[in-house]
């Protein structure tokens, strides 16, 4: 990525997935988990709406700590069917959402929300991924589970890590399904930033 200066990068997750992700283009941040709960699904019907409201609760709750830098908040959901799936509770929940997902085609939406502390300026967007899924045996579907690797990933797959196996191909950005839109969110850094 260009030398590009930015504020005070603070994300507010404990996602190892986004961090990576920041990482791995070069940024510099701060983790500041937001003590915002998993929503109640529910409650909402819209994929876009729904993380968008969950990225903005988490940003402006570690704003709060802060009297610089920018927060970024994110919130991941998979989508089908118009129902959305976000992590499972467990293994049964787990096996139920990669077996609806089997040989079929789903939405990852990921929500982001930055919030400049210092002006209290906020953009907040969504991204869209199709993913296809091939067929899964049951067995496969037990044994992805027992890995571990389902437990706190919204669809209970990670296409990151052993998931990959169960996808076909995908529509969209790549990172966006692992956890944050790379490319929109350097594009949206750059609309928030403050000169430093």
């Amino acid at each position: 990525m260009p030398d590009i200066k930015f504020p005070r990068l603070i994300l507010a997750s404990a996602s190892p997935r986004r961090s990576d992700l920041l990482s791995q283009i070069g940024l510099t941040f701060e983790i500041f988990p937001s003590g915002i709960e998993e929503p109640n699904l529910q409650k909402y019907m819209s994929p876009e709406v729904t993380t968008q409201h969950f990225a903005s609760l988490k940003a402006k709750d570690v704003a709060k700590r802060f009297t610089e830098g920018v927060i970024i908040g994110a919130d991941t959901l998979v989508s089908i069917d118009d129902d959305l799936l976000g992590k499972p509770q467990n293994c049964d929940q787990a096996q139920e959402m990669l077996t609806r997902l089997s040989n079929r085609s789903h939405f990852v939406v990921t929500g982001v929300c930055l919030y400049n502390v210092v002006d209290n300026k906020e953009l907040t967007w969504s991204e869209k991924t199709k993913v296809f899924f091939r067929d899964l045996s049951s067995t496969e579907i037990v044994g992805y589970i027992n890995s571990g690797e389902s437990a706190d990933k919204a669809g209970a797959y990670g296409i990151q890590g052993r998931g990959a196996a169960f996808v076909k191909r995908i529509e969209g950005c790549y990172f966006n399904v692992v956890g944050l839109p790379l490319a929109s969110l350097v594009e949206k850094l750059m609309e928030i930033r403050v000169d430093v």
